[in-house]
């Protein structure tokens, strides 16, 4: 829920009542994404409707028996077919034209000008116009430094700390928002450069399955991964009161020190957005929400405001902000020995040890009598199913004690290979 209301709460035009997102009425109101910027780029705007269905999530969580690809993922309702384009008070017009579904791309590349205030206009497939509220950048501040210290949170996390100093540049900048991409280097800890090569397999043929089974050389770089995640949370700073100044070690993450992410290298860009006062309020008001246990049991909920409106000025909650923003960004490199000098490495987010089991099993289409199932399933199985790396020939001091032991030493696949956490090409930004 919380994402859903990250993109949906706005900021000037019509008041929406809190406690309305929970109930019938949220379903299918049109969300806006948009954060312009004055830097050249292609610009984006995000469209969807509110959903209050079950997200299923069990795409996060890896499960050593059930093949990659089977389980159901996280859906989005995004607002497809819709006419995008913003307009300046100038005279300057871009249009936006759908590439993935529910994202408009703007058709050239365009930088946010000072002093210029903006709409955004939208028109649904279904012929509904939809307008923002102006917006403009009020102001610009230059990231000089961005840099990592060991440290101990609040709570008392031992940890590394990420810190932003910046200076103000142009026109009005006391309102701040951070948001970055975080980068992670990913070793597979108990990676073998060969690996199971099954072939011809019946798991039905009789009397016995049929197969070829082989070790071959890996085929494909799978030892080390990168993966990158954006921020979620809502970070802001503000020296409002104090004109000119500069913002000094501003903390926009903190890492625990037994977070994997960091047990090799670890790269953040942070993206410093020189917000209005309005988009300041906004945001500072929905991180309050955000903050709750439960958004949906505020005692005194208040309300929040969407900044987009219907264009015929007929009554209809939009959730949305849409924002315009002096940005700068800065790139961090830091690997875990630099702030961690001879200590362990993190843990590894998932169990790994060494298993071994019998190399077939009793076919599938046996109509016998069956004996009792006491050992686990078998390596051509779990090999069929993508679920299991080869590690080394079977040895009593490797798999001690085994039950059903078998002619290999195995792994669960996450454990032998990275790419079920990351992608496996270097970043063009990455740096040793």
């Amino acid at each position: 829920m919380l994402l859903v209301l990250m993109i949906g709460v706005g900021a000037c035009i019509d008041e929406l009542d809190i406690e309305t997102l929970g109930g019938d009425d949220a379903d299918g109101m049109l969300v806006v994404e948009a954060v312009f910027t004055n830097e050249m780029k292609t610009q984006t705007v995000y469209l969807s409707r509110s959903d209050n269905r079950l997200d299923l999530e069990t795409d996060t969580t890896y499960n050593r028996y059930i093949p990659v690809g089977t389980r159901p993922y996280d859906s989005v309702v995004v607002e497809t077919g819709a006419s995008v384009k913003v307009l300046g008070d100038n005279g300057t017009e871009f249009i936006f034209t759908e590439g993935q579904e529910g994202s408009y791309f703007s058709n050239t590349p365009f930088a946010l000008e000072m002093g210029v205030d903006y709409i955004l206009e939208i028109t649904t497939s279904l012929g509904t116009a939809y307008t923002s509220k102006k917006v403009g950048v009020t102001g610009t501040s230059e990231i000089t430094n961005v840099y990592a210290e060991r440290t101990t949170s609040n709570s008392g996390v031992d940890g590394v700390a990420i810190y932003v100093d910046s200076e103000p540049g142009l026109g009005a900048s006391e309102y701040y928002r951070y948001t970055y991409d975080e980068t992670y280097k990913i070793v597979a800890p108990m990676w073998s450069p060969v690996d199971f090569k099954l072939t011809n397999y019946d798991p039905c043929a009789l009397p016995e399955p049929t197969y070829d089974l082989e070790i071959v050389p890996r085929e494909v770089q799978n030892q080390v991964c990168y993966n990158t995640v954006s921020s979620n949370t809502i970070e802001l700073a503000s020296t409002a009161g104090n004109p000119g100044s500069k913002v000094s070690k501003q903390m926009v993450r903190f890492i625990g020190r037994d977070n994997f992410i960091i047990s090799h290298r670890y790269s953040i860009l942070v993206k410093q957005l020189v917000q209005s006062a309005d988009a300041y309020s906004y945001y500072k008001t929905l991180k309050g929400f955000s903050q709750s246990e439960d958004i949906f049991s505020q005692v005194q909920p208040g309300a929040i405001y969407a900044n987009v409106s219907r264009k015929d000025g007929k009554d209809e909650d939009v959730l949305g902000y849409v924002e315009a923003v002096g940005a700068t960004e800065k790139r961090l490199f830091f690997n875990f020995e630099d702030l961690f000098p001879g200590e362990e490495l993190p843990p590894y987010p998932y169990g790994c040890g060494l298993e071994t089991a019998p190399e077939s099993h009793l076919s599938r289409c046996y109509a016998g009598p069956t004996p009792p199932e006491s050992c686990p399933p078998s390596v051509i199985e779990r090999v069929d199913q993508g679920l299991i790396n080869y590690y080394a020939p079977y040895s009593e001091s490797l798999v001690p004690n085994s039950s059903c032991p078998g002619p290999y030493v195995f792994v669960t696949r996450v454990c032998g290979d990275c790419t079920l956490l990351g992608a496996n090409v270097v970043p063009d930004f990455w740096e040793e």
